[in-house]
């Protein structure tokens, strides 16, 4: 079992990376591979709704971070995204690459366990914590709890590891995505049969 983890802080070492980190260490001792990616700090392109992936299966723009990150999505069995607080939401690269990532290979991460950490110096987490989470369920994709919103606190580098609470509603966030995810491994029953899909326009 593979779990992804998308940093989706311009620091490739802050204060995310140290929340996602925790929890690939409870990955780890739980079994469970996991790997954290990280967006970098190169301007990121938003998608322009052209809809070239329909036709071509992937992104049109293929720029590098995409591909890394559709080949990981392929691969993983379960999908965290973090993300540092900027004006009460996420980061806006991280949402530009997160925009064609479930557009263009949405269809990669259906079914897969999915969880949102959002880290913060003092508030606004509960409202990334929101924005990230309509991805996965616009996606088909089980969205995995904690005892406690998953949220820590923290403003320069390190400073997120002494949220106790914190750490440890991560810690828990972890095994609770190990257990779902080996929950489903067990399970044989198949993907729930789609139906046609039905698209209404409020304005005709």
């Amino acid at each position: 079992m593979r779990v992804l983890l998308i940093n989706g802080s311009p620091h490739v070492k802050g204060n995310t990376y140290e929340a996602l980190n925790c929890m690939v260490e409870t990955f780890r001792n739980e079994g469970v591979e996991a790997e954290i990616i990280h967006i970098g700090t190169q301007a990121v392109q938003g998608c322009i709704g052209c809809f070239a992936c329909s036709e071509m299966g992937t992104c049109a723009f293929g720029d590098p971070l995409y591909k890394v990150m559709e080949a990981k999505a392929k691969e993983c069995d379960a999908l965290v995204v973090g993300s540092p607080v900027y004006y009460a939401g996420p980061n806006g690269s991280l949402c530009a690459i997160l925009d064609r990532l479930f557009f263009a290979a949405g269809r990669h991460l259906q079914y897969k366990p999915a969880a949102a950490v959002a880290v913060c110096r003092r508030s606004g987490a509960t409202a990334t914590f929101d924005r990230l989470n309509k991805y996965f369920t616009i996606n088909n994709m089980p969205v995995v709890s904690s005892h406690y919103w998953n949220n820590a606190h923290g403003r320069t580098p390190g400073e997120v590891l002494r949220d106790e609470e914190g750490m440890q509603t991560l810690r828990q966030l972890a095994r609770n995505m190990v257990w779902m995810m080996r929950k489903i491994a067990a399970d044989n029953t198949p993907t729930p049969a789609p139906e046609v899909r039905m698209m209404t326009n409020f304005i005709r």
